[in-house]
């Protein structure tokens, strides 16, 4: 429910010039889509076995202009993308199945790293001490089974930088998104608990945002968050490391103090923003876990999908609008984000409208505005649109009420966006914190992914500059300027002279 607005995290928070902002969404609907806006076109790159069962979903009904491609470690997920993908013009639909390669083969890449990451990037610092992240008798597991985040990273990036099957497969699609004449719409979806898909968005997401599209299109994530009936090796403290990447590439604060140390390449690529999707939800009324995930599936592949993406992209344009403050906003500048990057987006079948129980979401979460779309035929859309704006007063409070925007169609679902979260928002946070707490060195590396190759370890303490984060893995001069407190969601007791830290983080990459 609306209610007074209170404690925010933003000093922007709570203003009347941030409310009447608010209100314009609210009532006045200035994030839709105009005559001169689309249409629009859709383009997945899908990670994982998350991602390619949502492609597949998509192909089911795909809109014009649809590309995808799909991208996995062995074949076994991919083969139902193909075979969807049937009736679509040839190359609109890609898949590559990433080959396990020997541990000799593996390890003689990674040897090769630096050259790799000085091709790419010139400014890349030459670190002498360099030396693989990976144990040399690490036994790598079979196709089928889960993979490390840092392994599923090497075996990607060795792909990828020796210019096979995935490096071609990333270039057309990029140059399909690119030749087209509609508004293109890129989207990322994988497994926030899954090992590939966590493991290598990191890298692909910025080789296909950065590099081969220049940062041009918005790129969006969809994260799928854990569900607690997942396997129990999902629950092995692996989220924390996966959200903190996140949280220091999207978050414009923490990013810049990884950029200070490391440059522009590792600029935010989700030029779009995030949206993480939970299953608990839909996990109490379904009661069985290959049921939830179809029932997600079906649903993020519909919102996506609606009339060309022209949904997508008013929802996006609602969340750039909530990030730039009152003061500087235009409509061509791009948000930057906060801390508060997490937007929760889940969808329900008409006659689940009103079950939003289980988000993920801690008690308490407050946010400036929520919005339903109930996609359904006039007559039967009254109903879902009462259901699901007194469930969100049950979970959220909002400066103004609810939107339920009712939109004429037979697609029959409801999708409801719950806007700036923080990780600490998130259900999942400190249990993942406290079990990876517990683990040894070693299996704390094999859950990174972000910046091993530049020999950091996100989550561990620096040894260079105490309070920062970023413990280097070969025992020299890598950090972050993100105090460390603020990677695990704690509170900075002790004064951590970021000044000081930003000018030794220029002397490094100067040299």
């Amino acid at each position: 429910m609306a209610t007074e607005h209170g404690h925010g995290h933003d000093h922007d928070h709570g203003t009347d010039a941030t409310l009447a902002r608010i209100e314009a969404l609210s009532k006045e609907g200035v994030h839709r889509a105009g005559e001169h806006e689309g249409p629009f076109s859709l383009h997945v790159l899908g990670l994982g076995g998350t991602g390619a069962a949502i492609i597949t979903e998509l192909l089911k009904d795909a809109p014009e202009g649809f590309t995808a491609l799909a991208v996995d470690i062995g074949d076994a997920d991919l083969a139902p993308v193909r075979a969807a993908a049937g009736a679509l013009p040839a190359g609109a639909v890609q898949t590559v199945a990433l080959p396990i390669p020997t541990r000799e083969e593996l390890l003689t890449s990674l040897n090769r790293w630096r050259e790799f990451l000085k091709m790419e990037y010139p400014r890349y610092y030459w670190n002498p001490n360099y030396e693989p992240w990976l144990p040399g008798d690490l036994e790598l597991p079979a196709e089928g089974a889960r993979f490390p985040r840092a392994v599923a990273k090497a075996i990607y990036g060795a792909e990828y930088y020796q210019n096979r099957e995935i490096t071609a497969a990333l270039d057309t699609f990029a140059a399909g998104i690119l030749a087209g004449d509609r508004t293109p719409l890129v989207v990322v979806p994988f497994a926030l608990g899954g090992g590939v898909g966590s493991g290598i968005v990191v890298e692909i997401a910025r080789h296909l945002s950065t590099i081969k599209l220049g940062r041009r299109p918005w790129v969006v994530g969809i994260g799928v968050l854990p569900s607690s009936a997942d396997a129990p090796e999902v629950a092995d403290g692996s989220f924390f490391p996966a959200i903190n990447e996140l949280d220091c590439m999207i978050d414009t604060e923490k990013n810049n103090g990884v950029m200070a140390v490391w440059g522009d390449l590792y600029k935010n690529p989700f030029t779009g923003g995030f949206f993480a999707v939970p299953q608990d939800d839909v996990q109490a009324f379904t009661g069985d876990l290959a049921a939830t995930h179809a029932y997600l599936d079906s649903g993020i592949a519909k919102f996506l999908s609606a009339d060309g993406g022209k949904h997508l992209y008013e929802t996006l344009k609602a969340l750039n609008w909530l990030a730039v403050p009152g003061d500087q906003w235009h409509p061509a500048i791009r948000g930057q984000q906060s801390d508060r990057w997490v937007n929760v987006l889940t969808t329900r079948r008409l006659d689940d409208a009103g079950s939003l129980a289980s988000l993920g979401l801690n008690k308490g979460l407050r946010t400036e505005y929520a919005e339903a779309r109930v996609f359904a035929p006039a007559k039967d859309g009254k109903k879902a649109g009462e259901a699901v704006a007194k469930a969100i007063g049950d979970v959220a409070t909002t400066a103004v009420e609810p939107v339920v925007l009712p939109i004429d169609s037979d697609a029959g679902f409801v999708s409801v966006l719950l806007p700036r979260a923080s990780k600490l928002d998130l259900s999942l946070f400190v249990p993942s914190r406290d079990t990876y707490d517990t683990l040894e060195w070693d299996d704390k590396l094999l859950m990174h992914s972000w910046l091993l190759d530049l020999g950091v370890m996100l989550c561990e303490p620096s040894i260079r500059f105490d309070g920062m984060g970023g413990e280097c893995i070969w025992g020299c001069a890598c950090w972050v300027v993100v105090p460390h407190a603020a990677i695990r969601g704690e509170e900075i007791t002790s004064p951590v002279s970021l000044p000081e830290a930003e000018e030794a983080a220029t002397s490094v990459t100067s040299n």
